[in-house]
């Protein structure tokens, strides 16, 4: 059993993003708080309501969400749980991604399109600025400057803060950063997938935020006898609890945000913090992967 009367997101660390938002490492995704496929109301949009404010009563300071997330539903649960927003709170969002049902997504990265999102998202929050706004994917079918370039115009209007990129490669971060400044890159990254570490690396040195998604991901290694399983076994901590400290340890620019619909399975995530990973069980997650 978890002893949540210690446990903190606090203990994970601090990023500042974009120079000017400190936030504790370990944040919050609220994908799961939808319905199956990310589509539809959640179950029980009661227990919805009590892992966000659970999450935030447990120092979690960074909340990642996106517009398509039911479509609508995260962002409106965020404000029903949340608002008005604690002093410190970060809500990070997104836009650029369409939905036609269940687990179907589109990109449309057409500027009105965006900036349409931008406005709603403000409105479904409840705020007046995004502290951190990412272009959710880039769209193939309009020149990159015209989608980054909106969002730099909604920046200038004050209604973006921040401007971050999602599933992107370290020439396409580039390629926005002559439009505007980027201050996150959030991409599919796990100890079983570590496909986009060339951009962590990249990220890490620029003092750019990496928002790992599906970071509990833990596929053969927690396998009986997968290095997760043994050192779990040794440690008492879950192979889950494993996973999330292995990458707070990875990068001082990584930012989980494991999402969850179970108070219980929040609490053991956030209890990750405590789990200190020495430098020889870091290398052989590293090494098994």
């Amino acid at each position: 059993m978890t002893d949540t009367t210690t446990i903190n997101a606090a203990a994970s660390g601090s990023f500042t993003i974009g120079g000017d938002l400190t936030v504790n490492r370990l944040g919050f995704g609220s994908m799961q708080l939808t319905g199956p496929g990310v589509w539809g109301d959640p179950k029980d949009p009661d227990v919805a309501v009590r892992v966000l404010r659970r999450a935030v009563e447990l120092g979690v300071d960074f909340i990642d969400t996106a517009d398509s997330y039911g479509p609508v539903v995260a962002e409106q649960l965020i404000k029903k749980a949340l608002h008005p927003y604690p002093e410190g709170l970060v809500i990070a969002t997104k836009a650029g991604l369409t939905r036609q049902g269940p687990d179907q997504w589109t990109p449309v990265g057409r500027p009105a399109y965006l900036r349409q999102q931008v406005e709603l998202s403000l409105r479904n929050l409840g705020l007046e600025r995004i502290d951190l706004l990412q272009l959710h994917r880039i769209d193939p079918e309009v020149p990159l400057e015209d989608q980054v370039g909106e969002l730099k115009k909604l920046q200038d209007e004050g209604k973006i803060r921040h401007i971050g990129l999602s599933e992107v490669s370290i020439e396409q971060l580039q390629a926005a950063q002559q439009i505007a400044e980027i201050v996150t890159v959030q991409n599919l990254y796990n100890v079983a997938n570590r496909q986009s570490e060339a951009l962590l690396d990249h990220a890490t040195e620029h003092g750019i935020g990496f928002i790992p998604w599906f970071p509990l991901a833990t596929g053969e290694l927690a396998k009986p006898g997968g290095p997760l399983a043994a050192i779990a076994e040794k440690s008492g901590a879950t192979p889950s609890q494993l996973a999330l400290a292995w990458l707070l340890k990875r990068s001082p620019a990584m930012l989980p945000i494991p999402g969850t619909s179970s108070v219980a399975h929040l609490e053991d995530n956030i209890a990750a913090t405590s789990v200190q990973l020495s430098d020889a069980d870091f290398e052989a997650i590293a090494q098994a992967a």
